[in-house]
């Protein structure tokens, strides 16, 4: 079985905890290709083109650890729980899922101890290893969209989703108003889509400030512009954690 989870700067002493669950469009041996063809398979409904390399290249920058997803969220979604429909979808986007079709219990509880509980057990790892250092990280987990929705053009290029504390995806998207990017909260996505998982797992109940940050792939294609964006995007994030209360920073 393929590793199922990179953890990137483990102990490293930057002020965020970058998060990828989209990160990779690998099928683990034993789970085939789920009956997907190529093309679907190197499709959006695999995984999020570019957002691992964006969050390697933050985590670089940064000086932050990064945790990130290894295989496709068609095998299982790391930013669903056990019991969401699209923690193993049947259909996505365009595309039907051959090999997740009537999955029974037996079926989605090996998904689910394969992919899920490896990713979170490593989240939960890192982020308990900041806190017991009196680090109190932000939280940032890294998405992109795709440029049309069934036909229709998504104008917004980067989105700042957050879950019930708002806070620190407001100070971002005021640090971001100087960015060459059009903006939005709460788009393409929101909470209330079902997206926030991570957030309200791994955020919300230690109280840290937090965001999901979805960016259009079309602008993270390939190395050089995943490089350029998270040189964009570090300053930026930089100057909203620091507009934060004291309480709410990182320490």
């Amino acid at each position: 079985m393929i590793a199922t989870t990179e953890v990137r700067h483990a102990d490293a002493p930057g002020q965020f905890l970058f998060v990828c669950e989209h990160a990779s469009n690998a099928f683990p041996e034993e789970f085939g290709g789920l009956g997907l063809d190529e093309a679907a398979r190197q499709a959006h409904v695999a995984w999020d083109p570019g957002a691992l390399g964006l969050a390697r290249g933050l985590s670089d920058v940064l000086g932050s650890p990064l945790v990130a997803a290894t295989a496709s969220r068609l095998v299982y979604d790391c930013n669903r729980p056990p019991d969401a429909p699209g923690a193993m979808c049947e259909r996505s986007e365009a595309f039907d899922i051959p090999g997740n079709l009537g999955l029974d219990a037996a079926a989605r509880i090996e998904r689910t101890e394969a992919v899920y509980l490896p990713f979170q057990a490593a989240l939960t790892r890192q982020l308990a290893r900041m806190l017991a250092r009196g680090r109190r990280p932000v939280l940032v987990t890294i998405h992109s969209f795709t440029p049309l929705w069934f036909g229709t053009p998504r104008t917004v290029e980067l989105g700042i989703i957050h879950d019930t504390d708002a806070s620190f995806a407001l100070a971002l998207a005021d640090a971001a108003r100087d960015l060459p990017l059009r903006t939005a909260l709460n788009q393409p996505y929101s909470a209330a889509d079902g997206v926030a998982h991570t957030l309200k797992l791994h955020a919300t109940p230690h109280g840290l400030p937090h965001a999901m940050l979805e960016i259009r792939n079309d602008l993270i294609a390939d190395a050089a512009a995943q490089a350029a964006m998270a040189a964009q995007l570090a300053p930026v994030l930089e100057r909203a954690r620091a507009a934060l209360p004291v309480k709410g920073r990182a320490a």
